[in-house]
């Protein structure tokens, strides 16, 4: 080994232990050495190690030299039975072993003798042969000998003779038998089922089973293929296969070759490849299986048209454009019945599995019996576009003053009015409202509905919501009536009504068609008993019945929370009579109903069909469009109520959708990307739908709304406490905030903002979202120039001399210079003057002269046109 150079592989094995140990040794000494067997070792670390493990070389050295020493005695005992003395040469031993040789060994030391009896004839023993002599040299050259004893030689087999004495043993016979007792016996019938226990029991003894010679004929006919039964044999036990066709046995054949044939490789070779392709194989019927699953939604019968297109990830637009194409009119947050979503979801490619049936189960309603019916009120909606006289027509009606209660003069919720006419005959009247908002309350009052009332104004048209409103009538198969209204006022056109409503393909009786109409005036009463007299006609012809006398079932149309009173629902009658102290559920909220009033705020004891009134009681605000149904106690009206809301909590979470990888790669390659959130708070439940809607249809691809919260009352501290968590802002719809709930608000900067009128707060709020987006950059041309002479200056370059032909140029003029309508440069100017001046601007007709900073290609008649960047608000 080279001086100061030792590998660390050959150090260990010089010491005796491994080069992991050498390794940690030398670390715990403050060495960096790693445990690579190559490493390097220098003479410093090498004399550490060596003293360290001293020892374990010695311990080597003497195995070594045992070792030695048993090669030298297995050699000299091969000599002597060759018969030829054989000089062993062995290498000179280290000092350690001439040491050892001056001790001989002197055997085991004998203490005593046990005689024993000898044997008959004892064998020759051999003669032993004198001690071998070992010639070993020593370290200067002495040869010494070893004396070590010789063992005895063994004779060989055949000439030892010893004598063996017998072993004596006894025969085992068996038991011996002393007696017989013998047992009642049953007679046991016979079958050849019986199994080995019974027969035993029956006393019989087993017949022992003989092996059967079988001849060749036998041999030859077991080893034919089994056939199927000719005709004429005997039926066998298994059944029979079914014969292959050529075809199937032609496939067979070819995927057995295509088994057996391969490329030249070995049969592990093509082993190897079938067990990967079976892998694979089963690798993609597990992904197919998990993409399977993941088009099966779980939904709830509370589930929106948000939350469907969130757990189908589909824009919510795609949702209600099916709808639409379906024939049915939804917004955003308008719930969907079990037939509605799967029929959604089939067009998407989801499948539908619900998980409320026990709740829907839960509720039963009484079947109608047919002698208990008995003739009803009709329901009649007034629908129609804002402002054309559909609550006038009502006041009229009901010989009041509704509008001068509502906030900007038009309905901000839906009204249920119970009317009874002079002839007696009563009709049960909902007034939805007009904004483009309140889809959902136009489809929820068609639904609940009997007859339409369709109410145009004869100085405007068939207006946008007009249509929405013709159209949720037609998808719910409610018959229509057509009020033209405002006929007192000077420009009043029916007939141009009625051609806009032929262009719809709906004719009225005038024309020929179906649709009953009447020209009114709602402020005047004009023609409205005639109105009221074509409503009647169409409820006859419809034959309305319902049972009184069974639980009531009906409708919510509208909750809110009085602060005098609590939670105040207004619910419509569907069928049965609801009674002050039954039990009820609506939607997620259960209760009983301790008071109940008509619509003037009138104490009543019951409400029969088709009747509206509200009722007080429940513990919660029930959602604008829940069925409620009279339950037998409260026990099981709190216990489907939790049912109900443990399932829209579920619901929620499923539907909560986080950021993941590919929205942010979105968001990113928007790159101004935005987010509003929203608490909504309101008086009622059907207008802070509405709002929401209306909120949410406002997101665009830059910015996106979100509903973090919403809820029928006052604004609550609960509520400013959320809009701190999740930087939102709280939009308040006919309420206001708690004392408390504003304090909290003004520490923790929480915009609330309070509207009275649905369009001021959609307007508000878009022109919020049109704020938070960045401007956008639009460009504006400021002059024209003409080159007509240019002038080449020392140290400067060419200097254009321009005739100023529109606008006027500044020194901060961005300018383009145009060579046959081609623009050849863009840059800045590098000075203006007039004369020998310089000047900020030239205004159009005078002359200038300027020179364009790296840029000196200028020629004569070339345009020089001057631009400005301009900030402009960016539109939703």
């Amino acid at each position: 080994m080279a001086e100061g150079v030792h590998r660390l592989s050959k150090v260990a094995r010089e010491l005796n232990v491994s080069v992991s140990t050498l390794s940690d040794f030398l670390n715990s000494n403050g060495f960096k050495v790693d445990s690579n067997p190559n490493a390097k070792l220098t003479d410093a670390q090498y004399e550490i190690v060596r003293k360290e493990y001293e020892g374990e070389k010695k311990v080597k050295d003497e195995a070594v030299l045992i070792q030695k020493e048993k090669e030298v005695v297995f050699a000299e005992e091969e000599a002597k039975k060759s018969s030829t003395e054989i000089a062993v040469k062995v290498q000179p031993p280290a000092p350690e072993v001439a040491q050892r040789e001056k001790v001989k060994l002197e055997g085991p030391k004998i203490t005593g003798k046990i005689d024993l009896p000898e044997p008959p004839k004892k064998a020759k023993a051999a003669k032993e042969e004198p001690e071998a002599k070992k010639p070993v040299k020593s370290k200067k050259g002495e040869t010494k000998k070893i004396e070590e004893e010789k063992p005895a030689p063994i004779a060989p087999p055949e000439r030892i003779k010893e004598d063996f004495v017998p072993t004596k043993f006894n025969k085992l016979e068996g038991p011996t038998i002393i007696g017989k007792i013998d047992l009642p016996q049953k007679p046991i019938a016979s079958s050849n089922t019986d199994s080995a226990p019974q027969k035993a029991a029956a006393g019989k003894k087993r017949k022992r089973i003989f092996k059967k010679e079988y001849s060749r004929e036998d041999i030859s006919q077991a080893a034919k293929p089994s056939t199927p039964n000719r005709p004429g044999s005997a039926p066998r036990g298994r059944e029979q296969r079914p014969e292959l066709t050529d075809e199937e046995i032609q496939n067979q054949i070819k995927e057995t070759l295509a088994r057996l044939s391969g490329s030249g490789k070995s049969k592990a070779a093509k082993y190897r490849r079938l067990k990967r392709d079976m892998i694979s194989e089963k690798m993609q019927q597990e992904a197919e299986q998990m993409e399977a699953d993941k088009q099966v939604i779980k939904v709830t019968e509370f589930v929106s048209a948000n939350e469907l297109a969130k757990m189908m990830n589909v824009p919510i637009q795609d949702v209600i454009s099916t709808c639409m194409s379906l024939g049915l009119f939804v917004s955003i947050n308008q719930r969907l019945d079990a037939e509605t979503i799967s029929i959604v979801a089939e067009e998407f490619g989801h499948k539908v599995e619900f998980v409320s049936i026990d709740v829907q189960e839960s509720v039963r309603i009484d079947e109608d019996k047919e002698e208990d019916l008995l003739p009803r009120s009709p329901i009649v909606t007034v629908m129609g576009h804002v402002d054309h006289g559909k609550t006038s027509l009502l006041d009229y009606i009901r010989k009041t003053n509704v509008i001068a209660g509502e906030a900007g003069g038009i309905t901000q919720h839906i009204g249920a009015y119970n009317v009874t006419l002079e002839n007696g005959k009563k009709i049960t009247f909902l007034d939805t409202p007009g904004h483009e908002a309140f889809t959902a309350m136009r489809a929820r009052g068609a639904q609940a509905t009997d007859v339409a009332i369709i109410v145009v104004a004869a100085d405007d048209g068939v207006m946008p919501q007009t249509k929405e409103a013709i159209n949720h009538a037609q998808a719910a198969g409610v018959p229509m009536i057509f009020a033209i209204n405002k006929m007192d006022k000077p420009g009043a056109n029916p007939n141009k009504i009625k051609e806009e409503l032929a262009n719809m393909n709906i004719l009225v009786e005038d024309w020929g068609g179906k649709f009953q109409v009447e020209e009114i005036s709602a402020k005047k009463g004009t023609n409205v008993n005639e109105l009221l007299e074509k409503v009647l006609l169409e409820a006859e012809l419809l034959d309305l019945k319902a049972d009184a006398n069974k639980k009531a079932h009906g409708i919510v149309i509208e909750s809110e929370l009085d602060r005098g009173k609590g939670y105040v629902s207004t619910v419509l009658i569907e069928g049965g009579t609801l009674r002050v102290g039954d039990v009820i559920v609506a939607g997620c909220s259960s209760g009983k109903v301790k008071a109940m009033h008509n619509e003037r705020s009138v104490p009543i004891e019951a409400a029969t069909p088709a009747m509206p009134a509200l009722i007080l009681g429940l513990d919660g605000a029930p959602q604008a469009g829940d069925q409620f149904h009279v339950v037998e106690t409260e026990q099981e009206a709190r216990e489907i109520a939790n049912k109900r809301l443990q399932l829209q909590r579920e619901q929620g979470l499923k539907t909560r959708k986080h950021i993941t990888l590919d929205e942010i790669g979105r968001r990113l390659a928007i790159g101004d990307f935005k987010e509003l959130n929203v608490i909504v708070k309101g008086d009622f439940d059907g207008s802070i739908e509405a709002l929401s809607d209306s909120l949410l249809k406002l997101a665009n691809p830059k910015i996106q709304v979100n509903i973090v919260h919403k809820g029928v009352g006052q604004i609550t501290e609960s509520d400013v406490l959320l809009a701190s968590a999740s930087n939102a802002i709280i939009i308040g719809f006919q309420v206001r905030p708690s004392l408390n709930a504003r304090k909290i608000a003004e520490q923790e900067q929480i915009d609330i903002r309070l509207y009275s009128i649905i369009y001021d707060a959609i307007n508000e709020v878009k022109t919020a979202m049109e704020g938070m987006l960045s401007p956008e950059m639009h460009e504006k041309i400021t002059c024209n120039l003409e080159v007509r002479e240019v002038f080449s200056v020392t140290k400067v370059g060419n200097v254009a001399g321009c005739m100023v032909l529109t606008g006027k140029i500044t020194r901060n003029t961005r300018v383009r210079i145009i060579h046959d309508g081609i623009v050849v440069h863009t840059g800045d100017l590098g000075s203006l003057k007039r004369f020998k001046d310089d000047v900020k601007e030239v205004v159009s007709g005078y002359e200038c002269g300027l020179n364009i900073s790296g840029f000196n290609d200028i020629k004569v008649g070339d345009i020089i046109e001057g631009y400005e960047q301009v900030e402009v608000k960016a539109k939703l």
